[in-house]
Order: structure tokens, then sequence, then C-alpha cells
């Protein structure tokens, strides 16, 4: 399988409408404000967190943020799991305007915080402002080199389908060569990923979708069954996919196997998608069709990994970066698996520099 032939060919036109956007890659998520700090084993048992969770906050975690804020190695970063993808993506291509984002924060302090740093990450953001709610955060708890994430969506909670319409919106969208989302936003607007998907489809551009997390699978399925037809390029991990299989009933007899099943599985004859499945230093499976290739990781010493947090949102935006260009398959991933390998070597989802990423 030379090349992706998910799109068959990037939208060249710019619609009239799009003339004001530069943004070629789109993502809609829930921006949280990322409260990084490592933590011991008895911060993980009191607010009851398992390693490498992703989990929504309930009322028992909520005072687990204001002692995350007066640990002395906190760490405030521009996050939520698409923004950090679009993050990624802006830094490998060293251009400004060229990713975008839209999710919803409060006014307050740490929307404003969030604000600055997508910025400066070079990321156009056209944030819906939440009058009431405060922005979202999420807690990352790093315990040696794992990390658990605890989102607290409130304002991003409220995202609405109406900010997709106004004309400034609409304009993103038009320009966006391939649209990305999360799975975490079918919990807040899976309206609205039906819309991207569906414009998406009309315009023959790229929708993309990350399953995300185990949960949105289980407790999610319906809504997923929705999206999923018209997902192009499907992202997960091993587990998520285990999860998808034993959610839809599929079999899971290999990762190859399994990928070959979620590409065809709610689609229209003929018409497979691209799954991506990573595997942490294991081979990344990819599969269309009936056609499915492995792509070995680089293995990186264990004494230089520092936290695997946002290493599958780096994979994401490494590769759509390079999807974006028109590379082939091989090149989208080895980006992904470089901008992967970059994240899980510092503490948190800093970037910094310029890649030095050769194809």
């Amino acid at each position: 399988m030379a090349a992706l032939n998910v799109i068959d060919k990037l939208i060249n036109k710019v619609d009239a409408n799009a003339a004001a956007s530069k943004v070629h890659v789109l993502g809609l998520g829930n921006p949280l404000l990322d409260i990084s700090s490592p933590v011991d084993a008895a911060f993980m048992k009191k607010y009851d967190i398992k390693p490498s969770a992703a989990i929504l906050a309930e009322a028992k975690h909520l005072p687990m943020y204001g002692e995350l804020e007066k640990m002395a190695a906190v760490e405030y970063i521009g996050g939520g799991s698409t923004l950090n993808s679009m993050r990624v993506c802006q830094w490998m291509l060293q251009s400004n305007g060229s990713a975008g984002f839209m999710g919803c924060i409060g006014k307050d302090e740490f929307g404003a915080k969030l604000s600055s740093c997508a910025s400066d990450a070079g990321v156009d953001c056209f944030f819906m402002e939440d009058e009431k709610e405060a922005t979202g955060t999420c807690a990352v708890c790093v315990t040696d080199k794992e990390r658990s994430l605890v989102a607290n969506l409130a304002a991003a909670n409220n995202f609405k389908i109406a900010h997709t319409e106004t004309a400034r919106a609409k304009a993103m969208i038009a320009a966006a060569d391939i649209v990305y989302t999360a799975g975490f936003f079918i919990t807040v607007s899976p309206d609205s990923m039906l819309m991207l998907g569906k414009a998406c489809a009309e315009a023959k551009k790229a929708y993309c979708l990350n399953l995300s997390a185990e949960f949105i699978c289980q407790f999610f399925k319906d809504k997923l069954l929705e999206v999923l037809p018209l997902v192009r390029i499907l992202f997960c991990n091993e587990d998520e996919a285990k999860a998808f299989a034993t959610a839809n009933e599929l079999k899971n007899e290999s990762m190859s196997a399994l990928a070959k099943e979620m590409s065809v599985f709610k689609t229209e004859k003929g018409s497979p998608r691209t799954v991506i499945i990573t595997q942490g230093c294991d081979p990344v499976v990819v599969a269309k069709g009936d056609q499915v290739k492995e792509y070995a990781v680089n293995k990186i010493d264990a004494k230089l990994i520092i936290d695997s947090n946002g290493a599958g949102d780096a994979f994401v935006g490494g590769f759509l970066s390079q999807l974006l260009q028109g590379k082939d398959e091989k090149t989208c991933v080895a980006a992904g698996n470089y901008a992967a390998s970059y994240m899980i070597q510092r503490a948190g989802t800093k970037l910094e520099g310029k890649p030095d990423y050769k194809q």
C-alpha cells in the first residue's frame, strides 16, 4: 500500500467564502488547560485514579485540581486532546495559520492562559466563550513514566453547533483540507461531528476521528456508530481497538485482522476507511480494506522517557502534517512516530524549538 488513498485528491480550490481563512487542518474538540504535576501513590489512591487512565471527573475528583495547583512542580499547558494534535501539527508544519481549532472556553484567567498558549503555538483558534462556566481543566497526574488524565470539561462541555454556523467558523471549515476530532468530543457535540463528517464527504475531504479512550467505545457506542460511516481515517491505540471490538462484537484474533475489520465496519460498500492502530513501542498497524501493513517504531532508551502524556495526540499531529502535504503512508506514519517519540522525552506536552524530523 504505497500511499494513502483515503482522499482522491486534496482540494486545491478554496471556496470564495473561505478566502479569509488560512487554515488547512482544522480540529474541533474540548479545549482544556492541563494542570500537570508528578504525584505519588497516596494521591492516586486518594482520588481512586488508575495508572494510564483517561476519565471524566466526578464529584470525588474535584478537590484534586486545587491540590495540583499547590504542588511545587505544577505546570500549565494549553491542551485537550484535539488541541494538542493541532499544536503538534502546527509545530511540524512551521507555518502560522496552517492548523486551526474550535472549542468552548470560559471568560476567565484559565481561558486567557489557554488561548495564549494556543496562539503562541501558531494555532488559529476561534473559541466560543461561555459567560458563566469556568474554562475546562485536565489534571495530568504523572507517576513514574505513566500519566493519568482526569478531565473536568466545565465550559468545554457547553460547545454548541451554532458556533460552527458563524461566518468565521464557516470560512475555517470550508478552507480546511482535513478536519479532525478526538472521540472525546462526542460527549459534547455529536451533532457538530455529524455536520463536519457530512461537509467533508460532500467536498471530498478527509474527516478524521480518534477513538481516544475505551469508555468512548463502551458508553457512547450509539453516537459513535452514527458518526463512523463518515470517517475516512480512524486513529486508536491497541486498548481502544480491543474495546471497540468488544462493544461491536468484532473478532480480535490479532491487531492486523482487527484493523482490517474496522476498516470496512459501517462503511459504504467498496469505500473502506484507513484504520491506524498505535501500540506503544510495537509496530503501528495500518489497514485499508484487505490491505494491511505494519511499521516498526524506533525504540527509545527507557532512561530517556520522561512520561507518556500526549504521545497519541502527538502521533496524530505528526501524521496529519504530512498527509496535508500529500506524502505517502510510510512518511505519514514516520512523522507520527517522530512526534510521539519527541513528546515522551519531555514532561507534559510542551513543544520547543523546531522539529528536526527528516523524511
